[in-house]
Parts: structure tokens; sequence; C-alpha cells
């Protein structure tokens, strides 16, 4: 585990990650407003929490996983960060082309959090995006060594990327949720409304052209 966290660069990334998803109504707290006001009890804001936060990290866990188990070889980690790039570019293309999200997520009721949130972030690329800092592609002078060391740290290394990621974003998330339901309401989306779907996508694009770059 010492490899990856002895970069910093990547830590940052992958907390700022989780906070951006945190942020992102689309990723949760959206969701557990609405628990809340359904119950109406604020408990049911913060009961819809950990459904949230475990589907998520299942999502990150179920894209970085794989990658750790093959990760045994700096040839091989250059190969997979190519990988990992030009995925990132061709899913933020297809997000700008496709903006929608699939019917059947809206049809998922709230008994099924932890799948809904899974299945959400998987649509969104979440777990894609952790890629390039997983893989230590995010310093130009320390990429290789990073990524022989990453690769020792492997399995443990990956899970422990998907949950300081997901914790992040609950932090930021269930902090919203409360305020949004306690101070705020939901008529603050209608006045103030920024589409993070439409920056996702940008930056999903610029992320794996970096990745791309640095694994070269």
């Amino acid at each position: 585990m010492t490899g990856i966290a002895e970069h910093p660069g990547a830590w940052l990334a992958i907390v700022g990650l989780g906070l951006y998803h945190g942020i992102n109504p689309g990723m949760g707290w959206l969701f557990a407003v609405s628990n809340g006001m359904q119950e109406r009890r604020a408990s049911a804001v913060f009961a819809a929490l950990p459904p949230i936060a475990a589907g998520h990290v299942l999502a990150m866990a179920a894209v970085l996983l794989p990658f750790a188990l093959v990760a045994v070889s700096m040839e091989q980690m250059r190969a997979l960060g190519l990988l990992a790039g030009c995925a990132l570019i061709a899913f933020g293309v297809y997000k700008l082309m496709k903006r929608r999200h699939p019917r059947f997520l809206a049809r998922i009721g709230p008994d099924r959090l932890i799948l809904w949130s899974f299945l959400m972030a998987t649509a969104h690329g979440a777990g894609l995006m952790l890629l390039p800092a997983y893989l230590g592609l995010g310093s130009p002078h320390h990429g290789h060594a990073v990524m022989s060391q990453v690769a020792g740290a492997g399995i443990m290394a990956a899970s422990l990327v998907a949950l300081v990621h997901t914790g992040a974003m609950l932090l930021i998330g269930g902090a919203i949720a409360w305020v949004v339901y306690r101070y705020l309401g939901l008529r603050l989306l209608q006045r103030a409304w920024f589409n993070f779907d439409l920056l996702w996508s940008a930056c999903l694009i610029v992320v794996g052209g970096i990745a791309v770059v640095m694994a070269a």
C-alpha cells in the first residue's frame, strides 16, 4: 500500500472526484432528500445514505478490482493506462451524444437504493474516472515508479481507493442533502441548476486524453 499512499496527487484526485460525485444530485443526495420528504422525517434522509454509499463503492470496485488483478508488471500497467484513457474518451463522447439516463433507473424503488446507486454510478462512468488516479497516471515525473508500486498494492489499494472516494462523496452528499431538506427545499434546483452531466462528459474526455499521453 505504500506506493499509492506516497503519491498525494492520486489521493487528491480520488477525494476530489468523490466530492464532485457528492455534489452531483444525480449521484444520490437528491434521492435522499426525496426520501426524507416522503417520510416527513429527517432521519429518512440519513437512512438513505448508507445504501447509496454501498452501491457507489460496489460500482467503483467493479471497475478497479479487475484492473488490480491483472496489474502484475509495469508493462501491463502501461497498457492498462492506455486502455483506461481510451475508455474514458470513448465514454465521454458517448455521454455527450446521449445525455439521457436509462429509463429503467427511474423505475427502481427506494427499497432498492443499493442497486440504484450501483447502476447510476456505472451509467455515469464514475469508476472509469478513478482508473487514471489508481494507476498513478497523474504525475509526469513519477508515473512509471508509481505504476509499479501500485501494481504491488493490488486489490488492497483498489479497495481503499473505492472506500476513500465513496467516503468523500458520502460526506459532501449527506451534508447537501441535509441542508436542502432542512433549509432550502427542492425549489433551489429550479432557481440554480447546473448541467453536471455536460461537465462530467467533458471531464471524462479531458482526463482520458491526459491518461493516454501519460501512459504512451
